[in-house]
């Protein structure tokens, strides 16, 4: 049995919706050691008819309390 606190990021790419998963992500774990990560929302930004980024916000798990 652990200890967990749960933290919430956005995280932005011009790629993918992957990679700004991905990237939130990784910021997270540059001090914690993510164990769980769930998508809450997903929305971008468009420009002329076409996506120009997505943004997602990412709740984590992370070791620790």
């Amino acid at each position: 049995m652990g200890t967990y606190k749960m933290i919430e990021l956005v995280g932005t790419s011009k790629v993918s919706l992957e990679d700004a998963i991905s990237g939130a992500v990784a910021k997270a774990g540059e001090t914690s050691a993510v164990r769980w990560f769930q998508v809450v929302e997903i929305r971008g930004a468009a420009d002329s008819g076409k996506v120009q980024e997505w943004q997602v916000t990412v709740k984590m798990g992370v070791q620790g309390g």
